[in-house]
């Protein structure tokens, strides 16, 4: 079908939905855009090169920027675990704000046996669910999915070899493309690859049916252990790797917000951080990013070889981005950009090719655009919102405010192109200017003029807490303050 077929056939998706949970015919199936969502682990948004950070190598990414839209401005809301992830896709499969996925996390099986899960309303819409990779959410993937091929926990097994390094002068006991380590390397393929096979695969089965498809490809990469052959790390020089702007040997409040000496994440890169070891950690990052696009590439050409790509919607995100080096920081276990904005790209049948939107918008926003195309009605639970709308020029936004919150011990609105940061275990105030200083390095909380601002963003804060169920009393802690 060709693409001003589809578009006059349903309407992005607008045209099925009172589908319900009634038997889907012939005809209801092939009105239906399949979508295919990619989501990598730990990628920041500053880690495509088609976006302007040419000093990572993204070449199927970049057909993704370029063939598509780009929110440039996707942030995850944060977490409640040091395991940022659980709660990233907590959120992504229930649609529900932080801390009320938090409540239904551990009964996760119970949610999706009541039907009340991504993949599940996908199912109910008349769609053939595909799934491999990390999961990583307390419900049963072999269940959630009809076909689901080597899920995978949380990250690859990390060895001790691969903490507290490189030290300048001393000899690196960890290498990131000798097998003997493991890891990525697991089962003799590396994991990035196995999902790249499976992707194959499942476009193979799906290119023989009728039927729509949702396929939920989800890669480890590039979370640590940040492994990849040599040929990619070889990639990037050691002398053509920059070290962020931001970059501090420690962040002065690393302890405060969680972020101390015993955080495993932190523990990857020595203390206090040189330049060297961050432009290594740095240099595997890119390399094992670069790896998975290749995979990424991979997937694509499938989907075009499948006959099924001028029906087909594309969205491609990652849970939450990474440190790496910036403030001083080495994990994701932070308020800051570079830890909480990730890539953001949707291709597909209408949508605008090359096109950003800067509007503030959150990763799991996915998933309910996925259930627009699908042609299911928003469930009342999922808060999260279609992106469609601002795909499609109807709508210029969905929220003023982003929130963030971390534990007990990081909170966070971003508003006006202002960051307020609060560290509430010892009541200290940051605020930024994104626009003049994206970098986050200035701290204007001390300027008088700078109150209005502070006061403004605190009392939008305040009411967010309300949507994300979030109990912690700020106001309590900063009201004398803000």
């Amino acid at each position: 079908m060709k693409r001003r077929d589809f578009l006059r056939t349903v309407g992005f998706g607008a045209a099925a939905m009172a589908c319900g949970g009634r038997r889907l015919n012939a005809a209801d199936k092939s009105s239906k855009p399949n979508i295919l969502f990619i989501f990598a682990d730990d990628q920041t948004y500053e880690s495509i090169c088609a976006l302007g950070y040419d000093e990572v190598k993204t070449p199927n990414l970049d057909k993704l920027v370029r063939g598509g839209v780009t929110f440039t401005h996707a942030y995850n809301q944060g977490s409640w675990s040091g395991a940022v992830c659980i709660a990233s896709r907590c959120m992504l499969n229930t649609g529900r704000f932080l801390w009320n996925a938090q409540k239904v996390y551990g009964a996760a099986e119970k949610e999706r046996a009541a039907g009340r899960f991504w993949s599940e309303y996908m199912k109910k819409a008349g769609y053939k669910t595909y799934m491999t990779g990390k999961w990583h959410v307390k419900a049963d993937p072999n269940k959630a999915f009809d076909v689901c091929k080597d899920p995978r926990g949380g990250m690859p097994k990390q060895t001790k070899q691969g903490y507290n390094r490189p030290i300048e002068g001393k000899k690196d006991p960890w290498s990131p493309y000798d097998t003997k380590f493991g890891g990525f390397w697991a089962g003799g393929k590396h994991w990035s690859e196995v999902v790249g096979d499976h992707g194959v695969s499942f476009l193979k089965q799906a290119s023989k049916s009728d039927d729509p498809f949702f396929m939920y490809l989800a890669f480890n990469a590039p979370h640590d252990p940040r492994q990849s052959p040599k040929e990619y790390v070889d990639k990037y020089p050691l002398d053509k790797v920059k070290v962020p702007k931001n970059f501090l040997p420690e962040y002065p409040h690393k302890d405060a917000i969680g972020c101390g000496k015993g955080l495993r994440d932190e523990k990857l890169a020595p203390f206090p951080r040189t330049k060297y070891s961050i432009k290594v950690n740095r240099q595997e990052y890119y390399a094992i990013i670069t790896h998975m696009d290749a995979q990424v590439g991979r997937i694509l050409d499938a989907l075009k070889k499948s006959g099924k790509a001028d029906n087909t919607y594309i969205f491609f995100s990652a849970d939450h981005g990474l440190a790496v080096g910036h403030h001083g920081l080495v994990g994701k276990q932070n308020l800051f950009d570079h830890s909480v904005r990730v890539p953001l790209m949707v291709n597909g049948p209408g949508v605008p090719e090359g096109k950003t939107f800067d509007t503030p918008v959150y990763l799991q926003d996915i998933m309910p655009s996925t259930l627009e195309l699908a042609g299911v009605r928003k469930p009342d639970h999922v808060q999260f919102r279609s992106l469609m709308p601002i795909v499609r020029g109807k709508r210029a936004g969905s929220y003023d405010a982003i929130y963030g919150g971390y534990l007990s011990v990081q909170r966070m609105v971003t508003m006006d192109s202002h960051k307020l940061l609060l560290y509430p275990k010892i009541k200290k105030v940051l605020l930024f200017d994104l626009k003049k200083d994206p970098d986050e390095m200035v701290d204007l909380a001390g300027k008088p003029e700078s109150k209005p601002i502070m006061k403004k963003l605190f009392a939008r804060l305040l009411e967010l807490q309300a949507s994300t169920g979030d109990k912690l009393d700020i106001k309590g802690v900063f009201g004398s303050i803000l």
